[in-house]
């Protein structure tokens, strides 16, 4: 090994000030980078969360129906949440969730409900409208939620001869708030045939 001809250097040797010293750099170092932070746009087009708490609002989950309180008469066998979609139904920013609910059976598909569940902060979900009562004996088919609307096909019965199995009867609805309540419209389908 051939030795140095140079001098030791002074930053070889570690003392308390050459620590002192580096820290100091360092500090200066990130002092500068938090300066140097992206605008307001890059961050938005990056980091849209980021943007939502810059303009005040937060992202807000949607209202849980296995916390809300149906009201179902189940005769103690419990229910089913059987669909659940969130969305923003009235505009006000808040996602809404429309639940498809119908009472625990063995067998079968006992009638269902159509809800409306809102939540306000720290509370528990709520029901602010019921667009299918159970009591209409109807089952759900095809559900969904886009762009403010709620649109099912409802599967009923022409009497009460017809097994519950095979619905006779399918109608398209849809449901949209519209001056303070959901307005119904509807496109009947029946079929004789049982199929939906």
């Amino acid at each position: 090994m051939q030795t140095s001809a140079l001098p030791d250097l002074a930053h070889t040797d570690t003392t308390t000030m050459h620590w002192l010293a580096t820290a100091a750099a360092m500090a200066a170092v990130v002092a500068a980078a938090g300066l140097l932070q992206p605008g307001t746009a890059a961050s938005a087009s990056t980091t849209p969360h980021r943007t939502a708490a810059q303009h005040g609002t937060a992202t807000v989950a949607p209202p849980d129906p296995d916390r809300a309180v149906f009201p179902l008469k189940c005769d103690g066998t419990g229910h089913t949440v059987a669909k659940q979609v969130p969305g923003d139904l009235d505009g006000d920013g808040r996602p809404e969730t429309v639940a498809v609910v119908h009472c625990t059976a063995g067998l079968g598909t006992p009638p269902s409900g159509v809800y409306v569940l809102t939540q306000g902060s720290g509370a528990a979900p709520r029901i602010v409208a019921t667009l299918v009562d159970p009591a209409q004996k109807m089952s759900v088919g095809d559900f969904t939620v886009r762009d403010g609307v709620v649109a099912a096909t409802l599967l009923g019965y022409s009497s009460s001869d017809i097994p519950s199995c095979c619905p006779d009867q399918q109608e398209k609805v849809t449901w949209q708030w519209q001056n303070g309540a959901f307005v119904r419209s509807s496109q009947s389908d029946d079929s004789t045939d049982g199929s939906v």
